[in-house]
């Protein structure tokens, strides 16, 4: 019979972040969905929701590099619960009546739900790093690479998860009653994970410096240079081009866009989760260089994305053409999504970790800023065809900078 208690304090630390981070990840989808799909029904413009989100993705940017050095002075235990505990204040403070929801008082708690998420994420993919034995091994490195691609892969499909979560919760109870309800279920979370995460986890030996912040490291500069593309070419035609595109050119309705969506983000996590097991299947027993594979498979994305555009160019009215090429697309986006994930954690100082991981992610959420941004002004003035261009223009340059990684012998 299984016994919580006979597992070791390494697996145990692992569940116990899993469990905390799995538990944001669904209230954190589960808000966007809720915040979306309410205001609306108040009557607010797109543009107006557009807002509502802009200070969630510029807190992400700051709050990965300034969470990095606070993990590294107060451990990375303490960064993520306090995480939990923001995300708690964020959700009571939508649970006000409705004539107090102004538009400048949604975009502080989402502001606040930016900040907790990204918290929450930098100390939870920061943790693994510790978690395994610090051996140059083989098997080291590929045990490393599983936990961080089941960390992240079931991030992403319970994301997808929060969606529908969202819109259950809003039809069922209401707004309100929704907000109130995560809230009091994430303080449960906080208070049962806090036994297994005591302890100073993450704290550099050193008391570490602001300025220690910005990389001098160049394969870590390049890395990050590299998912910044990464993520601005994915969001440059996901945020904004492609649910106005369904429901404007194709007649999609609105749930059946949330659907498609969700569905997607879902597909996308479980091929994240499973991406070693789908690698080893992919090039047997031989072990290749991971930088050289990251590359390899930046190249194959940006070639998928290329015969997308053209796709949407012959068939620019096709539901089949554009919902097969969208899931190639994502089966493909995330193998690269879990290998920089990966190789991030690989190469970060042990001493100093959540400052690494810090600075990564900060390129990670200014990607999604940027792509953010460019998807809105380039799909209003071009269209989407526009997008997927610009996202294989921004592929490529993920392509090079992954190349430029260098010092790093790591295999998988």
């Amino acid at each position: 019979m299984f016994e919580f208690s006979s597992l070791s304090p390494a697996i145990k630390k692992y569940l116990a972040i899993t469990a905390n981070y799995w538990a944001f990840t669904l209230t954190d989808g589960a808000l966007r969905m809720l915040v979306l799909l309410y205001f609306y029904q108040l009557g607010y413009s797109p543009f107006a929701l557009a807002t509502l989100f802009i200070l969630y993705e510029v807190f992400g940017v700051i709050t990965n590099l300034v969470g990095g050095w606070l993990g590294a002075r107060i451990g990375l235990n303490k960064t993520m619960l306090i995480g939990l505990v923001i995300q708690v204040l964020a959700l009571l403070l939508l649970a006000v009546p409705s004539e107090y929801l102004s538009v400048a008082y949604v975009m502080l708690a989402q502001a606040l739900s930016g900040i907790a998420k990204d918290l929450n994420k930098m100390s939870a993919k920061s943790s693994i790093k510790l978690l395994v034995t610090n051996e140059n091994s083989e098997q080291v490195h590929s045990t490393l690479f599983k936990w961080v691609a089941l960390l992240t892969g079931s991030k992403n499909t319970l994301k997808g998860v929060g969606f529908f979560l969202g819109g259950l919760l809003l039809t069922l109870v209401g707004f309100q009653s929704a907000v109130l309800f995560m809230a009091f279920s994430l303080a449960i979370v906080a208070m049962c994970t806090y036994p297994m995460l005591r302890g100073e986890l993450g704290k550099t030996s050193y008391k570490a410096k602001f300025s220690q912040l910005f990389s001098n490291e160049a394969p870590l500069n390049y890395l990050s240079a590299a998912r910044l593309c990464l993520f601005a070419g994915r969001d440059v035609w996901f945020v904004i081009a492609l649910p106005v595109y369904l429901a404007s050119q194709l007649q999609w309705q609105h749930q059946d866009v949330g659907i498609f969506l969700a569905s997607w983000i879902i597909f996308y996590g479980i091929i994240q989760a499973n991406a070693p097991k789908i690698l080893i299947r992919l090039s047997g027993k031989v072990k290749k260089n991971s930088c050289q594979q990251a590359t390899l498979w930046s190249l194959l994305l940006a070639l998928v994305t290329l015969i997308l555009c053209l796709a949407i160019y012959l068939f620019p009215h096709s539901n089949t053409v554009l919902v097969v090429g969208l899931f190639i697309f994502a089966a493909t986006f995330a193998i690269n999504s879990s290998l920089h994930s990966y190789l991030i954690v690989a190469i970060a100082r042990e001493d100093g970790v959540s400052m690494d991981v810090g600075f990564y992610y900060m390129a990670n959420a200014m990607g999604r800023l940027l792509g953010t941004i460019l998807s809105g002004v380039i799909y209003q003035q071009l269209g989407l065809l526009a997008c997927m261009s610009f996202a294989f223009i921004l592929i490529l340059l993920a392509s090079y900078f992954i190349g430029k990684v260098k010092g790093s012998n790591i295999t998988l």
